[in-house]
């Protein structure tokens, strides 16, 4: 978000590239090589004026111009302080001040609010102030600071794009989104805004869009880094993990030393099961951003972390409380919080997940239970067997697809990993399809859901299978979130079969409020909200069991897998219409992309290391209990 500057009557233009490791002037916070400077970005005008209707500007100001073209910030702190000295009230002082301070890593905040009160028509002030606020995470602040400067001058896009970063940071992403696009109507090809676009639609959820705004950004600037990357992470997202290493790939041949593309080459790599590879490629990243909490945290997701690795924690809490913006403490802090549950220090470890997810929620809009309720009564009203019998009339028969649904966390990723290491089986991963297929159904009534629109959706899903496993006998597709969709998605393919997931439901909420999840899922930061979506998921899955036919769909407890692998792998092979094959039972050794959280544990030997895991932290998860007289085990 490079700094905005307004064209006036009086202001001298000072075009300032700083040095590589001097901090950015765009208000990130990074040195200016990890962060405009990797863009190719030009040098970055500042404007300074006193705010004044004068026509010619102040004498001043050609002296401090003159010292910020030279960069000499020091010696323009210094004539702005001596400015103020004898007019203390000098806009033109305190403006030059803020940027002398910014422009050598030192704390600007001060003199950009006093600047505020002393020039509150200065639209560059205000975007400042802005910018300076989002860094130190006073989003709220931010975003008023902004309104202020486009109440000023509402067109310049700039503006628009910084105000739709600050709500992106406060989770009020449909604003974001409108904010952008006001961005890019007023400048289309405003790269900068394609790429924020994108980003707040993969917060949305909305992979195709935040797809469609990414290549365009790459479109018109070829050479921009950070949207190739992007591009990658989306494309991650979506499953194409091939595609994903291209556009990473991409970003590197332009700027080897990203490190946040090589922060995503190490989960791809990952993804893979080389997690060796991984752990030195984030490793890579630290020596070039050593702040990264990306990184860092990056590094606790590769494997079990033990007292050995007290010097990565130590360095994790010196990053975690510097103060960060609450979307990357929350990643650190979850992390944070993963060592010590590996090390068996459970009080510890509750404290800074709680702490990670109370900082997820500032990033997103409350969860509303009752609208929750009221989609899963119009669900259960809407699709019931009478709808079934006519919607599945000439349906598609293909017994291709096997779905894997449950909760989050609820050991689908095993399941996937064991079947898919069978010869005829490709597993798929977590496809956003039917999410995509069926947003607003929960809105609509039952007629408007057809026979033929039912048609066109399974022939395009059965098209995205056989392209993505290249004709498998079986595809399996583990989005879990797919049991909200089970009634148009069992009639529009009749014959394809559904293995359900169960897992002690205590065990099930507690490892999604371990796990960061972004703001993918409302529910997941408030124990109580856990809670409730349980409560509605397990109804609707009890209304699933009532109206599709017995045969449709496998009841898998997680529980009893774990005591029984062969038995309840048999059958999971045997329910899906495939002969036996005993690779299944090597799973932990099959080699293919798992990008879901469970990509490490689903490549370790079954274990009942996470039965009643809950009970180690049995006193802080009162919300839970609730659900326990629901557990069988």
């Amino acid at each position: 978000m490079r700094r905005v500057t307004v064209a006036d009557q009086y202001s001298r233009t000072v075009n300032v590239k700083p040095g590589r490791n001097e901090r950015c002037p765009c208000g990130s916070g990074k040195k200016y090589k990890h962060c405009c400077d990797r863009e190719g970005a030009k040098a970055v005008p500042l404007k300074l004026s006193n705010g004044s209707p004068a026509r010619s500007p102040p004498p001043d100001a050609s002296q401090l111009a003159a010292l910020a073209n030279s960069g000499r910030y020091g010696d323009m702190e210094t004539k702005a302080r001596e400015l103020m000295s004898t007019d203390p009230q000098s806009g033109l002082a305190w403006k030059a001040l803020s940027v002398a301070l910014e422009m050598q890593g030192k704390d600007s905040m001060p003199a950009l609010e006093t600047t505020a009160q002393l020039l509150p028509h200065d639209v560059e002030v205000h975007s400042n102030l802005g910018t300076a606020l989002r860094r130190t995470g006073r989003a709220h602040e931010a975003v008023a600071s902004f309104r202020r400067a486009i109440a000023l001058k509402p067109d310049i896009a700039e503006i628009h794009n910084n105000l739709g970063n600050a709500l992106k940071d406060l989770g009020r992403l449909d604003e974001a989104v409108a904010a952008f696009r006001r961005a890019l109507e007023l400048k289309p090809d405003f790269v900068k805004s394609h790429n924020n676009l994108g980003n707040a639609f993969v917060d949305l959820g909305r992979l195709e869009e935040a797809l469609a705004s990414y290549r365009q950004a790459v479109a018109r600037d070829p050479g921009y880094a950070e949207a190739h990357n992007n591009l990658g992470i989306a494309l991650r997202l979506q499953g194409r993990g091939a595609e994903a290493e291209i556009s990473c790939r991409r970003a590197l041949e332009i700027n080897p030393d990203f490190p946040a593309a090589i922060a995503l080459l190490a989960e791809l790599q990952s993804d893979k099961g080389q997690f060796a590879t991984a752990e030195e490629l984030f490793k890579r990243a630290i020596i070039l951003e050593p702040e990264s909490a990306e990184a860092w945290a990056g590094v606790a997701g590769l494997r079990k972390m033990t007292s050995s690795d007290a010097g990565w924690l130590a360095e994790a809490q010196r990053i975690a409380g510097q103060g960060l913006p609450p979307r990357q403490e929350a990643c650190l802090r979850y992390a944070i919080g993963k060592y010590f549950d590996d090390v068996g220090n459970f009080e510890e470890a509750f404290a800074n997940y709680r702490h990670a997810n109370e900082l997820t929620k500032m990033l997103r809009t409350r969860h509303d239970g009752q609208q929750l309720t009221r989609a899963v009564d119009l669900i259960i009203q809407s699709f019931d067997e009478e709808w079934l019998s006519r919607a599945r009339v000439g349906a598609n028969a293909s017994q291709c697809p096997v779905f894997i649904v449950g909760m989050p966390r609820s050991g689908t990723s095993l399941v996937e990993q064991i079947l898919a290491s069978h010869r005829d089986v490709f597993g798929a991963g977590e496809l956003p399809f039917w999410r995509t297929a069926m947003a607003g159904a929960a809105a609509r009534t039952d007629a408007e859901i057809e026979q033929s629109a039912l048609r066109r959706l399974s022939d395009e899903y059965l098209r995205l299978l056989n392209d993505a496993s290249n004709g498998a006998r079986r595809v399996v597709d583990k989005m879990p979130a797919n049991f909200l969709y089970l009634g148009p998605i069992h009639a529009a393919l009749p014959n394809a079969k559904i293995i359900h997931m169960r897992r002690n439901p205590i065990d099930t909420c507690l490892s999604i409020y371990f796990q960061n999840f972004g703001t993918v899922h409302s529910y997941a930061n408030d124990l109580g909200d856990l809670a409730h979506y349980y409560e509605e998921y397990r109804r609707l899955m009890d209304h699933w069991r009532r109206t599709l036919p017995a045969g449709a769909f496998l009841d898998l407890p997680y529980e009893q897998l774990v005591d029984d692998q062969e038995g309840w792998s048999r059958r999971a092979v045997d329910f899906i219409g495939l002969p036996w094959d005993s690779t299944c039972l090597d799973f932990h050794q099959t080699s293919r992309s798992v990008s879901t959280f469970s990509k490490w544990q689903a490549r370790q030997r079954i274990s009942r290391s996470s039965v009643l895991r809950w009970r180690n932290y049995e006193k802080f998860v009162g919300p839970l209990l609730c659900l326990a007289e629901s557990a069988e085990h």
